[in-house]
């Protein structure tokens, strides 16, 4: 892989890079062909990363659809797309384990309390991609924007030479953040999962006239009429630093993260506040 794109590059080629977990969707493709306007070739990585699941239940059913992804990026580039199918062993060898990261204090706040480790493995299995696949610039959605701020972070901490670039959520047409985990969700969740980002939108509409803490108290109490969806955390935190709002100020930047439970399928979704 790494003599590959080393070749390209010595013609003049620039190299961009989506690393995913496979079960692509539009969401996936859409990363895809921002990185195609702005490179000569994009690889993909396709690899169920082991050490960022908390959950072994997840990994296990977590989707794994190689040839159907390879056919989904065949019809927005044949040639310009190079797909990297790692295995395990090719990534850990024999030892699947996380390095320790720090990220400045990113990893504690919100997905990083409620899933333990889930970073460490993150930053691992990002950095070694990074580190085979050697890009001028990654692009990742903002679905997961406190992952997004941690590989940034990451870059800067370890001094590597390329961009990272965040990418808007690419949504259903109701507005249900695409995920490669909403194939997993029954009719019924399936045709309630919307109200999330409907609440995101309310959400940020009365941020602009009420405070962060009546804001969150008006989110909880919507969800506890929605016997379907199970609120795991709502909170409007500062971009830069992902710690919780204590007093609004005009000269911050907020968004708001929430995580929800469809059945036993966890949801994530955010918005820009101001």
């Amino acid at each position: 892989m790494s003599q590959h794109v080393e070749a390209l590059k010595a013609k003049g080629g620039s190299v961009g890079f989506v690393p995913t977990m496979g079960a692509l969707h539009n969401g996936h493709l859409s990363l895809v062909e921002k990185g195609l306007s702005e490179n000569s070739i994009v690889v993909v990585s396709i690899f169920v990363n082991p050490t960022q699941f908390d959950n072994q239940d997840d990994l296990i059913k977590y989707p794994r659809t190689l040839d159907a992804d390879v056919s989904l990026l065949k019809t927005i580039g044949d040639t310009t797309i190079l797909v990297y199918a790692p295995t395990v062993e090719d990534i850990y060898n024999d030892n699947i384990t996380s390095q320790a990261f720090t990220f400045g204090g990113l990893e504690h706040e919100m997905e990083g309390a409620f899933r333990d480790g889930h970073f460490d493995g993150v930053g691992t299995i990002v950095k070694r991609l990074f580190e085979i696949v050697r890009p001028g610039k990654a692009y990742f959605g903002e679905k997961d924007f406190q992952q997004l701020q941690i590989i940034k972070k990451m870059v800067e901490l370890y001094k590597m030479p390329l961009e990272v670039i965040g990418c808007p959520i690419y949504r259903a047409e109701d507005g249900l953040a695409m995920s490669s985990r909403n194939t997993r969700l029954t009719s019924e969740h399936r045709a309630v999962a919307p109200f999330i980002y409907k609440t995101l939108k309310t959400a940020k509409i009365k941020f602009g006239t009420k405070s962060a803490k009546d804001v969150s108290e008006w989110v909880e109490k919507q969800f506890k009429k929605q016997p379907l969806l199970e609120l795991e955390y709502f909170i409007i935190a500062d971009i830069e630093t992902l710690k919780p709002i204590k007093r609004k100020s005009t000269k911050k930047t907020y968004r708001a993260f929430i995580a929800v439970y469809a059945g036993d399928i966890r949801l994530i979704d955010n918005i820009a506040l101001n």
